[in-house]
């Protein structure tokens, strides 16, 4: 009996096994379930980026029809080195804001061919690469105190939040008050609140899948409800220019038209925020999973950083912008992934939304709301309830002395509040070493933070130097 029972583990599940010592999945305090189950939750809440980036880059000119499939295709890619070299949780797509950037700045606001602009991609990707290979951006990351890289998870928490109101309507623009409430009255914030207070409930309960669940009712809400329409098909097989924007920044006019004096700030500005969200964005996704190690740094960070800096540099390649690591993986974080087997499932169902496109419209399908705005309500309750995890990291903040404390509330407050994850960094730089100063401590302030104060001031006065400079 007991020879039997101890045979029967390796038999049950080789493969399994064989996964499970890959990625450390039982080391981590995971399960290859759970694993799974976080994939396909970072897949659904990231699932929107399918469509609206299309939307995004086809108003610049961008092929709509190669841009779908090369966001899936990208997104898949640098999703599975993700979790073949660094074994993380994270998922990489191209990027909100900074494809608003490529199609709105570079291509319609300098009428530049969308080539050139995806070419600055490439360029202000294969810039961070460098930095990284000669470890400046690890040494970045660990220059930043501990309490400013929680307070920077906590606002991306916010942000993430915010976002996720205001993709359920519950939250509006309003000319007087900047935001507002929306008409809850209505099909789309009924549908997303539904399902908001669904995962919430389950999360109160510690329910695995909670989120899940949460997205699967206000989806199955709005199609009984008119809210969702329902899928115009099952499948559909790429057809001719499925491909067409694939390359088409390497050609030597479109580099040659971004190697100009005048696109130098524009450059810079993409290279910022790619540089800095991607420190706030993982550190927060691993504080979140407990995967911080003693001096609350990333496991195999360089290989992260390396695979987030490539994965640029391919987004420019593929023509969809920017690849960068996502925040909604704390979806799947939140369901317990914590290894790059999640990422395997992440990407594996990113190659097959090439296909399964109308099906996967279901959850990220956007549907009109108040000032021909448009939003996607069924992505609403794994947004809400992701920010809501990230926000319990507060407590990990000193908030006993004004070193940390001040510092740290610049940044929760700075990045939902400016939109932008970059934006709110640099204001916590800024407020800590105002702080330090004042407080005579001004020698302990470490040299990279001394440098990085030039370039938020430059990343602020981008506009300045654009019309006055360049």
């Amino acid at each position: 009996m007991t020879d039997i029972a101890t045979e029967a583990p390796p038999r049950r599940g080789v493969a399994g096994g064989r996964f499970d010592r890959l990625f450390s999945v039982t080391q981590r305090g995971s399960t290859l379930r759970t694993e799974v189950l976080g994939g396909l939750a970072t897949f659904l809440t990231m699932s929107y980026i399918l469509f609206v980036n299309p939307a995004i880059l086809g108003q610049a000119g961008v092929p709509f029809k190669g841009v779908a499939v090369a966001t899936a295709l990208a997104a898949a890619v640098c999703t599975i080195a993700m979790g073949l070299v660094a074994n993380l949780p994270f998922g990489l797509a191209s990027g909100l804001g900074l494809n608003a950037v490529v199609a709105f700045d570079i291509i319609l606001g300098r009428h530049l061919p969308w080539p050139t602009g995806m070419a600055c991609v490439v360029i202000e990707g294969l810039v961070i690469v460098l930095l990284v290979a000669v470890g400046l951006r690890q040494a970045v990351m660990r220059a930043i105190p501990d309490s400013m890289k929680f307070a920077i998870a906590v606002g991306i928490g916010l942000f993430i939040a915010f976002i996720g109101l205001r993709q359920g309507g519950i939250v509006v623009n309003s000319a007087a008050t900047g935001v507002a409430l929306g008409d809850l009255t209505k099909g789309p914030p009924l549908i997303a609140m539904a399902g908001i207070l669904v995962a919430a409930g389950l999360t109160a309960r510690n329910v695995r899948g909670a989120i899940l669940i949460g997205v699967l009712t206000s989806t199955a809400l709005g199609l009984i409800f008119g809210v969702l329409d329902g899928p115009t098909g099952v499948a559909a097989w790429p057809g001719a220019g499925s491909f067409s924007t694939i390359g088409k920044s390497l050609s030597g006019d479109a580099l040659s038209g971004a190697l100009t004096w005048a696109l130098v700030p524009t450059i810079f500005a993409l290279m910022m925020t790619e540089f800095f969200d991607t420190i706030g964005t993982s550190t927060g996704l691993a504080a979140t999973a407990g995967l911080l190690d003693q001096r609350n740094e990333i496991p195999r960070m360089g290989r992260m950083l390396m695979v987030d800096a490539a994965s640029a540099t391919a987004g420019g390649v593929a023509g969809v912008s920017s690849v960068t690591t996502y925040i909604e993986s704390s979806a799947g974080i939140a369901e317990g992934a914590k290894t790059g087997l999640a990422s395997l499932v992440t990407g594996g169902l990113f190659v097959l939304a090439i296909f399964f496109v109308p099906i996967i419209a279901l959850v990220g399908q956007q549907v009109p709301y108040v000032d021909k705005t448009f939003i996607s309500p069924a992505i609403a309750p794994a947004l809400v309830i992701a920010g809501y995890l990230m926000m319990r990291l507060v407590q990990r903040i000193d908030w006993g002395n004004s070193e940390s404390a001040l510092p740290s509330f610049l940044i929760i407050a700075g990045i939902p509040m400016t939109f932008s994850i970059s934006a709110g960094i640099g204001l916590g730089v800024l407020g800590y070493v105002v702080v330090m100063i004042v407080k005579g401590r001004m020698r302990e302030i470490h040299p990279l933070m001394w440098a990085l104060v030039p370039l938020f001031i430059a990343f602020y006065a981008n506009g300045w130097l654009s019309a006055h400079v360049f």
